[in-house]
Formats: C-alpha cells, sequence, structure tokens
C-alpha cells in the first residue's frame, strides 16, 4: 500500500487545527472591550506600534531571501517567491494613506497616533537608538520599554535569527497576515461605537489592513508558505513550530496591555 504524501492544504489546515485555541483566544481577549475611550486607545496604541513596526521587518528579512537586494542585481532562483513578496512589500511599505499621497503602514499608524495624541515617547526612543547604530536587543533595553514589548519584539527577532525560511514565512503568515483581519474587525468595531470620528485615521489603518490582509496578502502568505515548506516533513515542523510561537508571544502582548490599562 503506498501511503500518499499530505498535500499543502492538508498541512496548511493541520497547522490551522493546532492553532485554533490559540487565535481564539486572540479572537476573544478581553483587551478589546476595554479600549473604548481615548485614554485607553492611546495606551492600546503605544504597546501595539511596536508589532506593527516589527511586522516590517519580519516582511523585510523574508525579501532579502527571496530576493536580490544588492548591486549588481543577479537573479533568484525563487520566480514565485520573489513575486508574491514583492507585492506584499509594495502595499505595506508604500500604500495609499487615503489622503492622496503614499504611506508605509508604520506611518500611517504613527499618524493615527498623533490625530488621537497618543505618547509616542516608547516608540520614539527605541527607533532614535536604531538610527544611532544599536542594534535591536540594545535598543530594546536601553529604551526601557516596558516587559510584553520587549518579549513581542524579541521574539519577532529570534525568529529572524533563527535564519529558517519557512519558519520565517509562517511567523509572517499566521503571527500576522493570517490573525489581523480577525484581530482588526474587533478594534474597529469598538472603536467605531465609542470614539466615533476621532480616531478616523486608526480607522482608516485597520480597514486597509483588514481589506489588503483578508484579500490578497492572506491568502498570498499562505501560497507562499505553501511553495517554500514543499512536501519537506521538517519544514512544515518548523513552520508549525514558529507559527505557535508567533500566537503565543501576542497572547502576551495583549495580557500585557489589558494589565497597562487596569492601572
Amino acid at each position: 500500500m503506498i501511503i500518499m504524501p499530505p498535500s499543502a492544504q492538508e498541512r496548511l489546515d493541520r497547522i490551522e487545527q493546532v492553532l485554533a485555541p490559540q487565535r481564539q483566544d486572540l479572537l476573544d481577549h478581553p483587551v478589546y472591550q476595554q479600549i473604548g475611550n481615548a485614554d485607553a486607545l492611546k495606551v492600546f496604541m503605544q504597546y501595539h506600534v511596536f508589532a506593527v513596526w516589527d511586522f516590517m521587518s519580519l516582511l523585510k528579512a523574508l525579501q532579502l531571501k527571496l530576493t536580490c537586494t544588492t548591486v549588481p542585481w543577479l537573479p533568484t532562483d525563487n520566480n514565485l517567491g520573489r513575486r508574491l513578496v514583492n507585492e506584499i512589500v509594495l502595499a505595506e511599505e508604500s500604500d495609499e494613506d487615503g489622503e492622496g499621497g503614499f504611506s508605509s503602514h508604520f506611518e500611517l499608524y504613527q499618524t493615527s497616533m498623533r490625530q488621537i495624541e497618543a505618547d509616542s515617547y516608547f516608540i520614539d526612543r527605541f527607533l532614535q537608538r536604531l538610527d544611532n547604530g544599536r542594534d535591536v536587543t540594545a535598543a530594546l533595553y536601553e529604551a526601557d520599554l516596558p516587559r510584553p514589548i520587549v518579549q513581542f519584539v524579541t521574539n519577532t527577532f529570534d525568529l529572524i535569527a533563527s535564519d529558517n525560511l519557512c519558519a520565517i514565512a509562517s511567523g509572517f503568515t499566521y503571527g500576522r497576515e493570517d490573525l489581523l483581519p480577525g484581530v482588526f474587525q474587533k478594534i474597529v468595531a469598538q472603536v467605531n461605537q465609542e470614539l466615533s470620528g476621532s480616531a478616523s485615521k486608526f480607522v482608516y489603518y485597520l480597514d486597509r489592513h483588514i481589506e489588503l490582509d483578508g484579500d490578497s496578502h492572506g491568502p498570498m502568505a499562505h501560497r507562499l508558505l505553501s511553495h517554500l515548506c514543499g512536501e519537506d516533513d521538517a519544514k512544515w515542523q518548523a513552520a508549525e513550530d514558529a507559527a505557535v510561537r508567533s500566537l503565543e508571544a501576542r497572547l502576551l502582548l495583549w495580557n500585557g496591555m489589558l494589565d497597562a490599562l487596569a492601572y
């Protein structure tokens, strides 16, 4: 009897089954019920902006591995991977800003923080240290950031440092693109109900992510992960492990936000 290897969809389904309890915990997290006023939303954004920032580092790690970013240019051997990651980068790094221009999603988030007068001290201090040449680990600790932020960003950069392409792609897929539409829908509903137009730029950022991730980036990320892992059991296991760690890190960040809101 010949046992056929699982199809890519079956392997994706297995990862989703493993992640289902954590994913539901994130979708049902009590933090969403706590951001119904401007002061609470400001605290949420002080923490969440770090996840928006390190999203781009995770994406750029994929781009560095799948494309040529040096001169002289040389073609890489992964045509599909190049196409998928570059298309995602285009929108994440230079999307429509809702006002006739273009912006990265991180910069959109910074703009939305300014609109509601959220304190950007944590992220500004961290980025300043990076700009001064400090590595991520040093910048995290020198900026004296809350522990949940340090843990979350450290998990992301540990994943990048693993140099495991399938693990990085899985963290990007399941910790970001697959998860965020559902999470952001919860936040949009709460913000729209309680804050009306006072956080319009934040709502634009959320709606844009819901649209892109749900309609195109999510499916592209799944396709990329399937393409990279192929039929290699070890690669799929690395992908599953990375996905679990990514959701665990998100839960810790969300719990940290909830604790901060309690004070």
